[in-house]
């Protein structure tokens, strides 16, 4: 694996860092086993998870996410899951979905919905007991996300920032493109959605 940060209860991985778009992964250890994250499937992922624990399973968060979540899966022979509410996702997905409701099952990490439109479908997750909050798309650290000299921006997509993500304060950011943030995450949050 190329681009690998580990943290406390978890890692992150970067397939592949020359990419564009850097597209960013999570393993997040858990009271239920190891849950990956909107993962891009690379060689050797199997063998740092399993340095981890077991897969428990396999969440997409983002219509755009599902990535290489069905092989992972199939792989670790465990469901790929789904916010209840996400029908984009479920329709761009290989494979057919477990529904989530309010939290990953088994584990301290909370579900929200944070975008739906037409267009676009976002979920987060958060963990109040590590601080840790889980954001694929709508904010990330790559330069196309912010000013210069931000380490944390909002997607060019969108009109307006993500002002709910303001409901929290953590201590660590996953995010879905670019290295994730792992200190000073809430000053970096309210910096990239309320500059002013």
């Amino acid at each position: 694996m190329t681009d690998v940060t580990s943290w406390p209860e978890g890692l992150s991985w970067i397939a592949f860092p020359d990419e564009r778009g850097q597209r960013a992964s999570h393993a997040i250890l858990t009271e239920a086993g190891v849950w990956l994250v909107d993962p891009v499937d690379v060689d050797g992922l199997d063998e740092r998870v399993s340095e981890l624990g077991t897969v428990a399973g396999v969440v997409v968060l983002q219509d755009r996410h599902t990535r290489d979540a069905t092989d992972v899966a199939r792989r670790h022979e465990v469901p790929v899951s789904i916010p209840d509410w996400m029908s984009l996702a479920r329709e761009k997905l290989e494979s057919q979905a477990e529904s989530l409701g309010s939290e990953l099952p088994g584990t301290n990490y909370t579900v929200h919905r944070l975008i739906e439109t037409g267009d676009w479908e976002e979920a987060i997750l958060f963990n109040e007991r590590t601080n840790t909050l889980v954001v694929p798309e709508a904010i990330g650290t790559l330069p196309s996300f912010g000013e210069a000299d931000s380490s944390l921006g909002v997607h060019p997509s969108l009109d307006e920032p993500p002002r709910a993500l303001l409901d929290w304060a953590p201590t660590r950011i996953l995010v879905g493109h670019g290295p994730s943030i792992h200190g000073d995450a809430h000053r970096k949050l309210r910096a990239a959605i309320d500059p002013e």
